[in-house]
C-alpha cells in the first residue's frame, strides 16, 4: 500500500529514518510545520547557518523597507512567497496544495519590518533576531505562515538534502532532473536564482524531504498563546525594576474591575495585548526568556514528531495492513454511503479503543480540539479507493467537509464537528440536508467528537431534543482522555 514515501519510493523506512527525514505521506499533507528557532538553537552549524541566512534576507527586506515604498513587482518578488508543497507538509486537508504566503503577510512583513524589527540585528535584550516576532504583533499570521516562509528560505539546504538520499537509495527510474525556481536569493541581482537537482518524481511532481528536528506540530517555540500564558512569569523576571513595575502595573489596571467575577482569558489576552503594545520591549524579554529555554523547544519538538509519526504513520499503516490481509475494507463493495461509514467507524476505533485520541491533546494534557486532525486522518483511511474523495465542495450553498463520489449517481457527504461548536443544532437540523440537495447527493454522514463528559451531555441533549438521538446517519467519536488505557497499554 503507497502510504507513505518509503513505500511509493521503495525505500526501507528504516533508512528513512536513519537518516534523520521524516517519511511524508504522499496522500495528505500531515500537521507539521518548519521552526526556525530549532534552527537558532540547534548545535548543528548548517542549521545555524541557515538561521543566519535567513536573518540575512530579513536585513535585506528591512533595508529595502526603509528605503520608501516599493513597486508591486518587487513587493510580489521579495515579499510573497507560494507554499513549498513538495515537502507534504502542513494543513492541507485534501492533497498538499496550501495557499502559501500572500499580499496580507507581505503587507504585513512590509509594514513592521521598520517598527517592530526596528533594531532588528542590534538587539540588546535578546541574543538574536527571530522572524517569529511578527506572529506576536499581527494577528492571523501563525505557524503555517512562519513555516512557510521559512522553508521557502531553506529551500535550496532541503533540495540538496533530498538528492543526497534519493541518488544513494532510490532506483534512477524513480527520479528526475528538475529545474526549480527560488533556490537562492543573489544580493547583487536582488533577484532569486534557479536550481536544477536530481530528486525522487512521482504523479508529475517531485518530492522534497524535511529533517525532523526541525519540524514541530502545535505551535512554533516562539508564539502568542505562550506570551499571554507566560505573560506575569516574564514581567516578574524582567530585570529593569522600573519597566517590571510599570508593565505590572498597566496590566492590572487593563483587566476587568469587577470584584463579584475574576477576568476571563479572554480579559487576559486583552489586557495582555494592550500591555505588550504600550511596552514593546516586553516582547524581546518574552524572547529572551524563549531562547533560554530553548533545551525545552527541541525535547517538546521530538515529542511533537513522534505523537504524528505513531498516530499517521506507525497505527495507521499498521491498522491498513491488517485490514487489508485480514478484511474486504479497501476492497469496493457496496456504495460510496457504506464505504464512508466503514472508514468513519475505523478511525472511531483508533480514537477510542487504540490511542488515537492523543493526537487530540497537547503537551499540557489539555484538548486541542482540531476537526483538521480527524479529517486528515479520515482522507488517508482512502488510500487505493475507486472513489473520488473531494475536500469542502462548495456546490452553491457553501463548502461541505468531503463529498464522496463514484460516478454520476452515487455520491454521499461527510461532514465533522466538534461538540463545543456553537452552531452544532444548526447544522445537526438544516446545514447538511442542504447540502444534499445541492449536490445531488442523496446521502450523508455526520461525525461529532467530543473530549469532556460535559461535552457529551450537550450533544446528547441536541439530538435528543431535534428527535435525532438514535439517527445511523450521526456518528459520535470519543476522544475523552479520562477513559482510556494508557499509552504503554493502548495496542
Amino acid at each position: 500500500m503507497e502510504l507513505f514515501f518509503s513505500d511509493v519510493f521503495n525505500v526501507d523506512p528504516g533508512l528513512v529514518e536513519e537518516y534523520g527525514a521524516f517519511n511524508i505521506s504522499l496522500i495528505n499533507d500531515l500537521p507539521l510545520f518548519v521552526d526556525p528557532f530549532l534552527l537558532f538553537n540547534s548545535d548543528n552549524p548548517a542549521y545555524q547557518e541557515l538561521h543566519d541566512e535567513i536573518l540575512r534576507y530579513l536585513r535585506f527586506l528591512k533595508e529595502m523597507s526603509e528605503e520608501g515604498s516599493i513597486r508591486r513587482g518587487l513587493l510580489s518578488s521579495w515579499f510573497l512567497f507560494p507554499e513549498v508543497k513538495q515537502n507534504w507538509l502542513g494543513y492541507s486537508l485534501v492533497g498538499n496544495e496550501g495557499s502559501g504566503l500572500g499580499p496580507d503577510f507581505a503587507e504585513a512583513l512590509h509594514r513592521n519590518l521598520h517598527t517592530i524589527f526596528s533594531n532588528f540585528g542590534q538587539e540588546g535584550i535578546t541574543r538574536s533576531s527571530h522572524l517569529e516576532k511578527l506572529c506576536l504583533i499581527k494577528d492571523g499570521v501563525g505557524r503555517d505562515n512562519i513555516s512557510d516562509f521559512t522553508t521557502n528560505l531553506i529551500k535550496g539546504f532541503l533540495l540538496r538534502y533530498t538528492q543526497a538520499f534519493a541518488q544513494d537509495h532510490i532506483d534512477v527510474s524513480l527520479r528526475k532532473r528538475v529545474t526549480v525556481d527560488r533556490v537562492k536569493f543573489n544580493y547583487d541581482t536582488r533577484s532569486w536564482e534557479r536550481g536544477t537537482f536530481d530528486l525522487p518524481y512521482y504523479n508529475s511532481h517531485y518530492v522534497i524531504l524535511t529533517p525532523k528536528n526541525i519540524l514541530t506540530k502545535d505551535d512554533t517555540w516562539i508564539n502568542k498563546s505562550d506570551l499571554v500564558s507566560d505573560f506575569e512569569d516574564i514581567a516578574d523576571a524582567i530585570p529593569n525594576a522600573q519597566l517590571r513595575d510599570q508593565v505590572n502595573e498597566y496590566f492590572i489596571r487593563m483587566l476587568p474591575r469587577d470584584p463579584r467575577k475574576a477576568p476571563t482569558k479572554k480579559d487576559i489576552r486583552e489586557a495582555v495585548s494592550y500591555t505588550v503594545g504600550n511596552f514593546p520591549e516586553f516582547i524581546d524579554y518574552y524572547i529572551r526568556y524563549k531562547e533560554d529555554h530553548g533545551d525545552e523547544a527541541k525535547a517538546l519538538s521530538e515529542q511533537h514528531v513522534r505523537e504524528v509519526e505513531i498516530i499517521f504513520i506507525h497505527q495507521l499503516r499498521q491498522f491498513a495492513e491488517t485490514l487489508l490481509s485480514r478484511t474486504d475494507f479497501y476492497k469496493t463493495t457496496g456504495g460510496t454511503y457504506e464505504e464512508a461509514r466503514a472508514r468513519i467507524f475505523f478511525l472511531k476505533d483508533v480514537i477510542e479503543n487504540k490511542g488515537g485520541h492523543r493526537l487530540f491533546f497537547d503537551a499540557k494534557g489539555q484538548p486541542i480540539r482540531r476537526e483538521s486532525d480527524l479529517q486528515i486522518l479520515f482522507r488517508l483511511t482512502w488510500v487505493g479507493t475507486s472513489c473520488d474523495v473531494s475536500r469542502e465542495v462548495n456546490d452553491g450553498r457553501g463548502p461541505v467537509d468531503f463529498k464522496v463520489s463514484r460516478g454520476k449517481w452515487d455520491k454521499s457527504l461527510v461532514e465533522f464537528k466538534l461538540a463545543k461548536n456553537t452552531h452544532l443544532r444548526q447544522n445537526l437540523e438544516k446545514q447538511v440536508a442542504i447540502y444534499e440537495k445541492a449536490s445531488d447527493a442523496p446521502k450523508s454522514l455526520r461525525v461529532i467528537i467530543y473530549f469532556t463528559d460535559e461535552e457529551l451531555y450537550r450533544v446528547q441533549k441536541i439530538l435528543n431534543e431535534i428527535g435525532l438521538e438514535n439517527n445511523s446517519d450521526i456518528i459520535l467519536i470519543d476522544a475523552r482522555s479520562t477513559n482510556k488505557p494508557s499509552g504503554s497499554k493502548a495496542k
